[in-house]
Parts: structure tokens; C-alpha cells; sequence
């Protein structure tokens, strides 16, 4: 089993390693919130439902009940609402185009170009999570598709570019840094343009 440590919560990084929809919706959650939290919102969303999270259940989970979870405190996100919908849009498309079977998004990919058309077509999936994620897999998860480096961009290379290289407080702390720096350099670049 894959040992992952995003959340610096045992419980809930053992989600993450073992069920690849909890993976996926901690990535859909990776945006405007700090990584950790994004992360640790599939284990709060599981105990909220009952202790399952999966395709199906989600999928069919009323929208209005879905919000109501990701709402109740500590919020899931800074944006509830809309979060809520992106995550019942994914559930329902892995459960009509991957029979519920979120680890066949990446199962069945022929190589990492597949995969990342594969995980743009997700609902709340563009191409940098994409490529964040495909990094995730190659990086943490025994992903052994050929060309899933190159797939996943510079978020494939080593260093300390995103939550693919989060392996514990201190490298998260390291990727926090580095895009602190890299928003300042942009935000630099754009004054002096």
C-alpha cells in the first residue's frame, strides 16, 4: 500500500492512499485553501456521509444535502457551494463514464498523454491539475505509465513545485515557499511590464 503523508492527519492520508476518488476529490479541492486543508476535506466529507466516500454514494447524495455537508463547520472550502457541485459533477461522471471506478481513470490510461486528456475530461480538471496530479501518481503513488514525467510538465521534475512533493510538514512547508517565491517574481514581472 502507498504511504502518503499530504495532510500531516494519519486518517487522513490513509483515505488518500487507499481510495483514488478521495485522491481526486482532494485534488478538485486544491484551489484557494491551503493544500493541506484541500486534502483533508475527502476524510471530513467521509465521516460527514457516514464514513464512505465513493462515486456512488456521492453521485447520489441530493446536491442541496452535498452543499449542506461541505458547509457544515469547518467548512470543506472557502467556497462551498460551488466546491460541493464540482465534486457531485465528478462523482456522477466517474459513475456513468468509469462505472463508479475512480482508479480507472489512471488504470486504464494507455500512457501518460492519455492520461492527462483522460483527467482534463473530469469535471473541475484543467491542465495544470491535471498535471499536478499525474505528478502525484508518478511521484507517490507507483505510477508506471511511460511518459507520465513528461505529461506532468515541470510539476514532474524533482524540487518542490506542488503537492506531488509533499511528503510531511517539512516539504510542505518547502512547496509553500516556492510558490511564495514564484508569485512574487510574477507579481514583479508584471509591475515592471
Amino acid at each position: 500500500m502507498t504511504t502518503l503523508r499530504l495532510t500531516d492527519d494519519p486518517a487522513a492520508d490513509t483515505l488518500l492512499a487507499e481510495n483514488g476518488f478521495a485522491l481526486l476529490v482532494g485534488m478538485l479541492l486544491d484551489q484557494q485553501i491551503a493544500m493541506e486543508l484541500a486534502f483533508i476535506g475527502p476524510h471530513r466529507l467521509a465521516e460527514r456521509l457516514g464514513g464512505t466516500l465513493d462515486p456512488a454514494t456521492v453521485a447520489a447524495t441530493d446536491p442541496d444535502e452535498l452543499e449542506e455537508h461541505f458547509r457544515t463547520k469547518p467548512a470543506l472550502h472557502r467556497y462551498p457551494g460551488s466546491m460541493a457541485g464540482r465534486v457531485h459533477a465528478l462523482a456522477t461522471f466517474l459513475v456513468e463514464e468509469h462505472g463508479g471506478d475512480a482508479t480507472a481513470v489512471w488504470r486504464d490510461a494507455r500512457d501518460g498523454a492519455d492520461l492527462r486528456t483522460r483527467l482534463k475530461a473530469l469535471p473541475g480538471f484543467g491542465d495544470q491539475k491535471a498535471r499536478i496530479f499525474i505528478a502525484l501518481l508518478g511521484k507517490q503513488c507507483g505510477l508506471g505509465l511511460d511518459g507520465w514525467r513528461d505529461a506532468a510538465g515541470d510539476y514532474g521534475l524533482e524540487g518542490y513545485r506542488s503537492i506531488a512533493d509533499v511528503t510531511g510538514p517539512e516539504t510542505l512547508a518547502k512547496v509553500r515557499e516556492q510558490k511564495q517565491a514564484r508569485k512574487a517574481a510574477a507579481k514583479a514581472a508584471r509591475a515592471g511590464s
